[in-house]
């Protein structure tokens, strides 16, 4: 079977591309002086007169608050994962590859949630994560999520964060320990990318019409989720506002629009090849930020 040859490759390629982030990085390191966090052009009030006002420090520091809400968002995805491969592992034949390499999976994501969170810890910010109907629905996912759901769930945070991973990794005005969290997680989510997106292919190609009709709806509150949430609003009060006005800000900034657009660009490309972006759940898709402005 193509998915077993394809489970078959990405176990080779485990074996001989995966890292330990307890050997490869220096938690011990002190942060560079004057870097950031994130590219400062990705962060959320980056162009605005409030961000013309901060000084070099504040923006340090708000783009240090912005990195944890994006790991933190992070952990909580990969957790969701992780449950979801586990249940499908459950039902499957231990001697397949496509069931091994969930398995694997779901070490490679093990040590990233361990990295996310040491990461999170060495910056010393808050946990930022999803709260209130976003926690419950994650829950929910995590209990229920099945077929095209599943797997479109997955991809769309898992290819946002690569892509602005991937900038960040090879931008030098960010902190070497952010580049490595950034590169090792880059390396080992592609082949997960991989997996997930010929796996979503296969789900639509076996679902029925009405599963689909569901399942799009659900796909695009994960996305509107994806897109609302990645930069936690309480992130702001690092700097002297309220969540509410510095979502407000963020919300109304054409710079971290674009931003929001781009890092879902690619992801979104392919959910909609897969005729995945359509029907009631079109509007959550326009209210997440992740389409084009004339979609």
């Amino acid at each position: 079977m193509d998915r077993d040859r394809t489970a078959t490759r990405l176990l080779r390629s485990s074996a001989e591309h995966s890292y330990d982030p307890e050997v490869e990085i220096d938690w011990e390191a002190p942060f560079v002086e004057g870097k950031y966090f994130v590219p400062p052009h990705r962060s959320s009030l980056y162009g605005t007169s409030t961000w013309e006002r901060l000084t070099e420090q504040q923006r340090i520091t708000l783009t240090r608050h912005e990195v944890a809400s994006i790991a933190g968002l992070g952990v909580w995805f990969e957790t969701i994962l992780m449950q979801l491969l586990i249940r499908g592992y459950y039902k499957q034949d231990p001697t397949a590859a496509h069931a091994q390499y969930a398995l694997t999976e779901v070490a490679d994501e093990c040590r990233h949630s361990v990295m996310f969170g040491k990461m999170i810890s060495a910056l010393g910010t808050p946990v930022y994560r999803p709260d209130g109907v976003n926690a419950w629905l994650g829950k929910w996912i995590a209990a229920t999520g099945t077929g095209p759901r599943m797997f479109a769930a997955i991809l769309i945070c898992e290819e946002i964060l690569d892509t602005l991973q991937r900038e960040a990794m090879a931008d030098e005005q960010v902190q070497p320990l952010v580049r490595m969290v950034s590169r090792i997680h880059v390396v080992e989510e592609a082949r997960h990318v991989r997996y997930a997106r010929e796996e979503l292919a296969r789900q639509v190609r076996e679902a029925g019409k009405g599963r689909l009709t569901f399942d799009k709806v659900v796909i695009a509150r994960a996305a509107y989720l994806c897109g609302t949430r990645l930069i936690h609003p309480a992130v702001y009060r690092s700097i002297g506002l309220s969540p509410a006005e510095g979502k407000r800000l963020a919300d109304a900034n054409p710079h971290f629009q674009e931003t929001v657009r781009w890092a879902g660009e690619r992801v979104v490309g392919y959910l909609e090849d897969l005729d995945l972006i359509d029907g009631p759940g079109r509007a959550l898709w326009r209210r997440s930020g992740l389409l084009p402005a004339a979609a």
